[in-house]
Parts: structure tokens; C-alpha cells; sequence
């Protein structure tokens, strides 16, 4: 199909303004580009500042949608038909769709933010788009028109949670009204152009179930976590970049019964909690004078007086470590925290390390005390080189052995090798130790996880 710009009468108002432009059929049907070309990107460049200086742009997003893609079909064809610029219906109707999420979206991000497989969004520069799909980066066919463009959308997304981003402040961390993560770096800083870091949270927030069914975790290593929650036991979580830590986290949060009061403390808010009483606490960077600056030390203090029944940090990033410690130590039981670590052994270590960011005078044994009181369990998780996530080890804190904090692994996943398509291969074990929690278990008049409690039987 191609659109001829005769002169043609009014239509009747309707859901389809682009029938104000006459469709004439032809020979070869136009077909849609997979990825944009320069005329294109040029041409919806021109359009949508043509857009912007003809258009009301106050208030325009609490304006009906139906009533804005109206206005801009309307506003489109009428430049169209002024310029005498052919257009097939295909092509016309992803200028219309691209233009309305360049005036009230993310521009050439949205379609990937609306695609449910995408995980990760990678900007780096104007010219280069990646994504991680089901654990793989993959290079997109998405472009920005140049660098103004990207720098627009970067600021679109830092404006709405009140942040800004300039050579003076060329770093910043911001978030989608989706809740998904969102770190921005410009230069001076960036040498090449602008870089832009989304990590996107599914819609509808993982448990344990979904997590045993896409391997990340045995069923019965599933209900041993469940058991840890119910007991209120302290939890740390430890993995690398992207492992999943908050995944995990958050699905094992929803074993929280209804009846507790829970205090979220986090960089930016990502949890998403599904629990009645939820109060969320979020930190405040320092504003262009380097004042009014709130961290999660802050903030875990604070929360220490808010009568909560467990508090959640998101994740322990330098001295806010000891408070969370005194918290857990102070009848705060059933907490829960992250930190970027390799193995359990290296998370105690990196936790004992930013005990020691907060300044206080404290030897390093009675430092590996503090955390050996408060910790009760270690779980780790992985990614793979096949982009899987897996829990690969939950271990017992047990004490102090002289200098050394002990632990005991409960379960592991053994990996077994790799298949010819690349998908890692192994299983979930029983390590056969009884962990002392069980008398928590008995305590408390909860079930003891039937893997443990039959032995370990139908574990693997």
C-alpha cells in the first residue's frame, strides 16, 4: 500500500485518524525494516520537532491516550500531506506509534520495555542497543537518532523521580515507574557518548514455585528456604552481578506472614513485597550543593525506631553492615540481605570488610563474633555460562573456631557437565549434615522440611 497526498474529504471522526490521508493500493506492498535507517530517523527527528513546536505539551501526559495519539495522527498527516512525502500504511503507522512514545515514553526503548523476555537493557551510546534474553546479551537493531536523542530520554527518566543528570553530576541512579533499575552515566565521564543501564523486574513477582520451575532450585531445597523464612531466621544472600540475588529475595519475602511489620531499606526500591504491612525506605543522593544526603545507615538506624518485625536490605553495600548486624543481634529476627559475593566463605569476609567502612575501633575477632551472633544462613547463587541461575549452596553459620567463623553446607547443586547445546548440566544434593536449626524448627511448632526430616531422601 502507498499513501497518496491528494486532496481528499474530511472523514468522520473516528479511532483511526491516518484515514485523513488517502490509501491507494499498489504493486509491491511496502514491508516494515527491521532496523531503522538513516531517512527514517532523520525523517521522524524532523517530525517530532514539528510535533513539539505545534502541540500543547503541558499536562500531556494526564491527557486521555486515545485523545494524544488522535492529536499527533492528525498533526503527522497534515505534515506529511505538506511536504508531498510518500509513506506506505506500514511505515506510517510505526512513525505514528514511535512519535507518541517519543513525546510520552522512552522513545526507541519502549518496544523492548514492553517485550516480557527482556531483562537487561543496555545503551551504549546513541548507536548500539543490547539486551539479555533468558540469560544472553544479544545485539538489537534499536538506534537513537544521535546523542541529543539518547540524552533526552536519559533525562525524560531521572526528571520523573526528581534527579538530574549533567557534566556536573555525569552519574546517577534512577528507577521506572515499573520499578526497573535505572543507572545513566554522561560524559565527561563517558568517553564516547552517553551509556544507560536498565534491569527490569518481571510484572508479576517470582516465588518459589516459579523459581523450581525454571531450575533455579529443587523443590524440596524450595521448602527448606520456605522453612528458613518461617523460622525467622537471619538470611544473607550472595552471588555476583546479575545472579539473581533479588529474584531470590524477593520470592522467599513471600513466605512472610501478614501479620508482621516489615521495613525495606534499598539504593532504589526493587522489592516487591506483596505483604499488608510494608513500609519501603529508599536512600536520597546529595543535591548540587553536596548536602541532604541520606544512606542506608541512615536509614537502618531510623528504621530501628519504627517497631519493625524484620527489615529487609535490599543489599549491604559499606557501614550500614554493622547496623544491620545490631539489628539482627537485637531481637530483629527473620531479616534478610544481599551482598555481592563469590562464595559464602567470601561473603562473611566482604561483610566483615564493610563493617570496617563504618569507622568504628573494633578488633577483627570481635567483628567475626558480631556476624557469626547474627547470621544464621548463607545461600548462594550462580549464573552459568548458559545465562541459567542457580542456588548453589546454602550453608549453616555455626560459630566461632578460634579466629575463623564455622560453617556446614546443607545443600549444593553438582554440576555433571555440559550439553551439546551449551545448557549446563547437574543436579541439587543433600549434603547429609543435620543443621542445628532444626531445633528452631521444633522450638517454633513448624514442620521440619520433609527432605531433612526423611533423611535427605528425594533430594537430588
Amino acid at each position: 500500500m502507498r499513501l497518496s497526498f491528494t486532496q481528499t474529504p474530511q472523514p468522520a471522526p473516528g479511532p483511526a485518524p491516518i484515514a485523513a490521508l488517502e490509501v491507494v493500493p499498489t504493486a509491491a506492498p511496502g514491508r516494515a525494516q527491521a532496523e531503522p535507517d538513516e531517512p527514517y530517523l532523520k525523517l521522524k527527528a524532523d517530525m517530532h520537532r514539528r510535533l513539539i513546536e505545534s502541540m500543547n505539551l503541558a499536562g500531556l501526559d494526564r491527557r486521555p491516550t486515545d485523545e494524544v495519539r488522535a492529536e499527533i495522527s492528525e498533526r503527522l498527516a497534515a505534515a506529511l500531506r505538506e511536504d508531498a512525502r510518500p509513506m506506505s500504511e506500514t511505515e506510517l503507522r510505526r512513525l505514528n506509534e514511535d512519535l507518541f512514545y517519543e513525546l510520552l515514553g522512552y522513545g526507541p526503548l519502549e518496544p523492548l520495555l514492553r517485550d516480557p523476555d527482556v531483562s537487561d537493557i543496555l545503551v551504549n551510546t546513541s548507536s548500539e542497543v543490547f539486551v539479555e534474553r533468558h540469560g544472553r546479551l544479544e545485539l538489537t537493531a534499536v538506534k537513537f537518532a544521535d546523542e541529543p536523542h539518547l540524552m533526552r530520554v536519559i533525562e525524560r527518566i531521572v526528571d520523573r523521580v526528581g534527579r538530574r543528570v549533567d557534566e556536573s553530576q555525569p552519574m546517577v541512579d534512577a528507577r521506572l515507574p515499573d520499578g526497573s533499575r535505572v543507572n545513566a552515566v554522561v560524559p565527561p565521564i563517558a568517553l564516547d557518548g552517553a551509556i544507560l543501564s536498565i534491569r527490569r523486574f518481571a510484572r508479576k513477582p517470582f516465588d518459589l514455585g516459579r523459581l523450581v520451575a525454571n531450575g533455579t532450585l529443587s523443590a524440596p531445597a524450595a521448602e527448606l528456604l520456605k522453612g528458613l523464612v518461617e523460622a525467622r531466621l537471619n538470611i544473607l544472600i550472595s552471588g555476583g552481578t546479575g545472579t539473581g540475588k533479588t529474584t531470590l529475595l524477593n520470592a522467599m519475602s513471600q513466605n512472610i506472614g501478614n501479620a508482621e511489620r516489615i521495613v525495606t531499606i534499598e539504593d532504589a526500591a526493587e522489592l516487591q513485597l506483596q505483604q499488608r504491612h510494608v513500609v519501603r525506605l529508599e536512600t536520597r543522593p546529595p543535591n548540587v550543593e553536596r548536602r541532604g544526603e541520606i544512606t542506608q545507615r541512615d536509614l537502618v538506624k531510623n528504621a530501628l525506631r519504627m517497631r519493625p518485625d524484620r527489615i529487609i536490605l535490599g543489599e549491604i553495600r559499606s557501614g550500614e553492615a554493622f547496623d544491620m548486624l545490631q539489628a539482627m543481634n537485637t531481637g530483629h529476627d527473620g531479616s534478610l540481605t544481599t551482598v555481592h559475593a563469590n562464595t559464602p566463605r567470601d561473603a562473611l569476609a566482604r561483610v566483615e570488610q564493610m563493617i570496617g567502612m563504618a569507622g568504628l575501633d573494633l578488633a577483627p575477632r570481635s567483628i567475626r563474633a558480631q556476624i557469626a551472633s547474627a547470621l544464621d544462613v548463607v545461600v548462594q547463587v550462580r549464573r552459568f555460562s548458559d545465562g541459567s541461575r542457580r542456588v548453589v549452596s546454602i550453608q549453616e553459620i555455626e560459630g566461632m573456631e578460634g579466629e575463623v567463623i564455622t560453617m556446614h553446607e546443607i545443600y549444593r547443586f553438582e554440576q555433571t557437565g555440559v550439553g551439546p547445546d551449551g545448557r549446563i548440566l547437574g543436579h541439587f544434593a543433600w549434603t547429609g549434615v543435620r543443621p542445628r536449626f532444626f531445633e528452631t524448627f521444633a522450638t517454633q511448632g513448624l514442620p521440619v522440611p520433609g527432605v531433612l526430616a526423611e533423611g535427605g531422601e528425594g533430594l537430588q
